[in-house]
């Protein structure tokens, strides 16, 4: 008996073994090559540059399931359901220091803080950290959507307070985030 369990247990554990083996090649082949940079000035420029459109549909590059899909390039955000159907999508101003595109969860969250840049905000719902700087979606209590200032390194992606108050409902702790390009 005791050879058959050693035997087993030698099984489970080569079984183990390539299964994280192979994770961590389909993980790596999507992988970013590096660390994410603080976005620039020209970079905001182009971003604010007219002509440029905000698609409204879900990037297919998004994946399934229940999660919400934050495009950098198109400044948007989608709330989808565990159907996969969109429940609400909506415009967004990002902050100066953007999340490298992938699959992050919903770490914290705060109903009243202050923002990197000093303004009161609201449903804050934070999912990552980029060179010491907190990543996360804020709605301004007096509901401005003031542009950052492209010398300060901020994180807060604005809403206006109605989009900021469906995200705080939808986007709980450990709640998907995708982000896309």
């Amino acid at each position: 008996m005791a050879g058959s369990s050693a035997t087993i247990v030698a099984g489970l554990t080569s079984a183990a073994l390539a299964t994280v083996g192979f994770l961590a090649l389909r993980a790596s082949a999507t992988a970013p090559d590096g660390p994410a940079e603080p976005r620039t000035r020209a970079a905001a420029a182009w971003k604010a540059s007219p002509g440029r459109t905000r698609p409204l549909a879900l990037p297919a590059s998004s994946g399934v399931g229940e999660r919400v899909v934050y495009a950098l390039d198109g400044d948007r955000v989608w709330l989808v359901g565990p159907d996969g159907r969109v429940e609400r999508t909506f415009a967004v101003t990002p902050g100066t220091v953007d999340p490298v595109p992938g699959a992050y969860a919903v770490t914290s969250r705060s109903s009243t803080a202050t923002g990197t840049d000093g303004v009161p905000v609201e449903h804050v719902v934070r999912f990552t950290e980029v060179s010491d700087v907190v990543v996360g979606f804020s709605a301004t209590t007096d509901g401005s959507m003031p542009v950052p200032d492209p010398e300060t390194e901020t994180g807060g992606i604005r809403e206006t307070p109605a989009d900021g108050e469906a995200m705080w409902r939808f986007a709980t702790i450990g709640q998907r985030i995708v982000v896309v390009r």
